[in-house]
């Protein structure tokens, strides 16, 4: 029994699912994760600290 209810949900869920990216407008999700991750990567790189020379050769010494 327990087969087949979640054979049922899985095909319920997967018609669902092709009916409303066929009917109506669904972003890609890819896309807006890469976009996410572009904008993610440039605000680090905006706001990193920059490594100074004096706590590299301070490291390198130990």
């Amino acid at each position: 029994m327990g087969i087949i209810r979640s054979s049922f949900l899985f095909v319920a869920g997967t018609t669902v699912g092709i009916y409303l990216v066929q009917n109506y407008q669904i972003p890609n999700l890819r896309k807006l994760a890469d976009t996410a991750f572009v904008h993610a990567k440039q605000v680090e790189e905006k706001y990193r600290k920059s490594k100074k020379k004096d706590d590299d050769d301070i490291i390198n010494r130990k």
